[in-house]
């Protein structure tokens, strides 16, 4: 289920552009109240989530924000290197 008006790739792009951030997944979580929320999938060293969401700020309307940041060791993927973004949804139930 894509965001609509939000495009993962769009956010994934902004949250890479911090410095100790190795990888991110952006995924839409179904939410009684918006719809639809965002949420980061983040794989880094010292990265919290209030400098996540400044950069955000800084580049992207507010409402695409991530509503949420998960922090991983790694991100599932199958043998092409792909994330398996059904996976990371797993984590949202």
């Amino acid at each position: 289920s894509d965001l609509s008006n939000i495009y993962p790739r769009e956010v994934e792009e902004v949250l890479l552009k911090h410095p100790r951030v190795r990888e991110v997944s952006v995924v839409g979580r179904q939410d009684p109240e918006w719809g639809e929320v965002v949420i980061a999938f983040v794989v880094g060293e010292g990265v919290d989530a209030r400098e996540l969401d400044a950069l955000c700020l800084e580049h992207i309307a507010r409402f695409k924000r991530p509503k949420e940041y998960r922090f991983l060791e790694s991100l599932p993927k199958n043998n092409y290197g792909k994330v398996l973004k059904t996976e990371l949804r797993k984590h949202l139930q």
